[in-house]
């Protein structure tokens, strides 16, 4: 793999050849899922267009769309479409839309979506993260999760932090009857914890890093554990009719991978960038909560992780053909075609 370079961050040097690679247009989220993908004239790739998206809670991504990686590896032949997430459950509704081709979600979202009937399938690994916890304000008198007993708790439904509050509460003795689950994006429920109208939130990196570090917020329950794989997930017509840009795309997770973890700092910049947060918010982030150095081999440890959440998937009552479907749904979630080549994998 070819290291990667990058244009300069702000207040960071970074050495080496500089390349400035346009990123592509943005699209919207009400981009249309039949848009014509046929290859131009001439053009090696099968599809001229490529619609993929990039998040906060995957660094990979950003670096991808930085440095414009993908650009560099499809040419003058293929347009990147680069669709900002705000949550995994927005990422889903992408796949689901046909919005983006690629989306970058949690784990259990991912299984969530596909036992619910969405055509997607884990390509490559991005991120081993702890990026959820239980958070509540400096001054909360709820100092543990048996204390969110008749709570108002903001989470976002169909995302990790979600099925985070889920085992957590178990883990307390508790169930969603013993408290009031207000259904906001990731953003919108540090506000609702700042502002006072809700009592706890179940919060996501980076949003959750920043809490701690601008508003003194608290983490009162964390459990590695709870947290699953961050997923790239691919449309299965996007697998079967564009195979070659597909490949592209793990192809350059992997090299973003590589760059990444030999510039940390460089990456906790980047980051800082994109999401607009402090320095030292954004290297917590990258350098203690993102385990960015995993295996890029969807398989067996993933599926060992969502085979532990399945029952708290059915029990919540979210997958609308229950247990069966989960069962379905983890059989036939992995397509690890990509990531063996990109690794060198068999």
């Amino acid at each position: 793999m070819s290291t990667i370079t990058r244009r300069i961050i702000p207040a960071i040097a970074v050495a080496g050849t500089m390349m400035l690679v346009a990123t592509g247009c943005v699209a919207g989220e009400n981009a249309t899922a039949d848009e014509e993908k046929t290859p131009a004239a001439g053009s090696e790739w099968s599809s001229d267009t490529l619609s993929i998206d990039f998040a906060t809670y995957n660094p990979l991504s950003l670096v991808i769309r930085d440095q414009g990686v993908l650009e560099e590896i499809l040419g003058d032949d293929v347009t990147v479409e680069w669709v900002q997430s705000a949550g995994s459950n927005k990422a889903n509704e992408l796949l689901r839309s046909g919005s983006v081709d690629v989306g970058s979600t949690a784990g259990s979202a991912a299984l969530l979506a596909r036992a619910n009937g969405s055509p997607i399938q884990v390509i490559d690994i991005y991120s081993q993260p702890e990026w959820s916890a239980i958070v509540v304000g400096p001054d909360s008198d709820i100092t543990s999760v048996e204390d969110l007993k008749g709570a108002s708790i903001a989470a976002t439904k169909g995302t990790d932090p979600y099925f985070f509050l889920l085992q957590a509460l178990e883990e307390g003795g508790l169930s969603l009857a013993d408290v009031e689950v207000q259904n906001l994006q990731h953003a919108d429920g540090r506000a609702a914890l700042d502002g006072g109208s809700v009592d706890a939130w179940a919060g996501l990196d980076p949003i959750m890093a920043a809490a701690e570090v601008e508003s003194g917020d608290q983490l009162i329950y964390r459990n590695v554990d709870f947290n699953t794989y961050g997923f790239l997930n691919a449309t299965e017509d996007f697998i079967d009719n564009h195979a070659d840009l597909a490949q592209a795309v793990v192809d350059a997770y992997e090299q973003a991978r590589e760059w990444a973890l030999q510039n940390p700092e460089e990456t906790a910049a980047l980051l800082a960038e994109v999401a607009g947060i402090d320095i030292e918010v954004a290297t917590t982030v990258i350098q203690e909560r993102s385990n960015l150095d995993v295996n890029g081999i969807p398989g067996e440890d993933q599926l060992a992780v969502l085979e532990k959440i399945a029952p708290v998937l059915v029990e919540s009552g979210d997958v609308q053909g229950g247990q069966e479907s989960v069962d379905t749904a983890l059989s036939s979630i992995v397509n690890d075609t990509f990531a063996k080549k990109a690794v060198g994998g068999e």
